[in-house]
């Protein structure tokens, strides 16, 4: 496909273009078409954005709708009738039922934003500015944000320091044998440490970008115990991996844990519009009106179709329960494929429908095998500090028969991209590993 006039006037910086080299010219379900008509499967779902697919019919006729009634498209934080919808909707089917009470606060249209705003909450409230992020973390790249971030791809395009944030090692980072948690508690408790007492932690559950590394619920329990015993906020990025995408709809709730700030971003338009929250414990909600501010902070279309996701996915407990036995299905997939691959190194980590097949650092197979997939006709990246790890991220709703359909291409690929690289690659089918 010709894509001359994006080499010729868009800049360096586009990425995904370059893992998926055509023009995409539709999208429906789980499917994407480009320009000559040819289908993918999309286990890439927009980053995360995409939990409900492309162009979900519900969603869409509910925004037809209301663009058709000249309901307010651009609204600032102005009170409008698709914003009322909205609120409603989080309260009566996913703060009230949880036992949740959060004030909600509508940041700039992507959820970097969510994070700034996160972090300037937390230190004001607490009067202080460190705040505790962890290794490959991922938070956004604008300035507050990218210096919670971990990455140096990342923290090198930032062009001046990035401070105020101390790292600690996320669960697991040193292995299974060493608590990181005590770790972290023995530099808080010692004055001679060296640490900043922070105002707050920044955690992800899952960490997305940084390989699909899973925090136990053991761990994360620790953690909040320890943000009660210091003093510090706890704050839980729920961008990627909230809005249902771990089985329920906020990825801590099977934990216990109790955050004091939540930022939601992503898939919480449902229909890929650019939308944003904050949702903070009513005491902490120290703000001087507009001193958060942003243009597109009111984007109604996204409240509109947000509310009408709520509406039809959570509900009640189907979605969740599809998600479970996708999650089977998948991680019993990719545990087979592990397994049967003798000699490859391959392991498989995640929770609910993100999961990672995870490569040996250096031989950049996860990248070889992304590469080879998409070929075969399935758009999928890679995650991880050496994108090391082939990220499998399909729609919630994505029909079983496609979900296979793709299985079976990763599959094909991962066995090829060995094979060529010279590594055992004998699959072997494990009866009922795919039921």
């Amino acid at each position: 496909m010709d894509l001359k006039i994006f080499d010729r006037m868009e800049s360096e910086v586009r990425g995904y273009v370059r893992s998926f080299p055509v023009i995409f010219a539709k999208a429906r379900g789980s499917e994407l078409f480009d320009e000559a008509g040819r289908a993918y499967i999309d286990f890439f779902s927009g980053a995360g954005t995409l939990n409900y697919g492309h162009n979900n019919t519900v969603l869409r006729e509910r925004m037809v709708d209301y663009l058709a009634s000249d309901g307010v498209v651009h609204g600032l934080d102005m009170a409008t009738s698709a914003k009322k919808y909205f609120l409603q909707a989080m309260d009566r089917l996913i703060l009230k039922p949880r036992g949740l009470q959060y004030t909600l606060q509508f940041t700039g249209p992507t959820g970097t934003n969510a994070v700034e705003a996160a972090l300037k909450l937390a230190r004001q409230v607490k009067g202080r500015q460190n705040v505790i992020s962890f290794t490959r973390g991922f938070h956004g790249v604008s300035m507050g944000s990218l210096a919670a971030t971990a990455n140096q791809k990342f923290r090198r395009a930032a062009g001046v320091s990035l401070g105020n944030i101390s790292f600690m090692p996320f669960d697991g980072y040193f292995g299974p044998d060493v608590n990181t948690m005590a770790y972290l508690e023995r530099l808080l408790d010692d004055p001679g440490s060296g640490l900043d007492h922070p105002a707050a932690v920044i955690v992800e559950t899952v960490q997305g970008e940084g390989g699909v590394n899973v925090a136990s619920q053991r761990w994360l329990r620790e953690l909040e115990q320890l943000c009660r015993r210091h003093d510090m906020l706890l704050i839980v990025d729920d961008i990627q991996v909230g809005c249902g995408r771990t089985g329920h709809f906020f990825s801590f709730e099977a934990t216990g844990i109790s955050p004091d700030i939540v930022t939601l971003s992503k898939s919480l338009s449902g229909f890929g519009l650019p939308m944003s929250l904050v949702l903070l414990k009513p005491e902490l909600d120290v703000w001087q009106p507009g001193a958060h501010s942003g243009t597109f902070r009111g984007n109604n279309l996204a409240f509109v179709t947000a509310a009408q996701a709520l509406e039809t996915y959570w509900c009640d407990t189907a979605l969740t329960e599809c998600i479970a036995a996708k999650e089977r299905l998948v991680r019993d997939w990719l545990e087979n494929l592990a397994h049967s691959c003798r000699g490859a190194g391959l392991s498989v980590r995640g929770r609910g429908l993100i999961q990672g097949l995870a490569t040996p650092v250096g031989d950049d197979l996860a990248n070889r095998i992304a590469r080879r997939a998409f070929e075969l006709g399935v758009v999928i990246e890679t995650s991880g500090a050496y994108d090391e790890v082939l990220k499998v991220l399909p729609a919630l709703t994505i029909p079983r028969e496609q979900l296979e359909r793709g299985l079976e291409v990763i599959e094909r690929s991962t066995t090829e991209v060995l094979a060529a690289a010279g590594k055992q690659a004998r699959v072997v089918t494990v009866a009922g590993g795919r039921s």
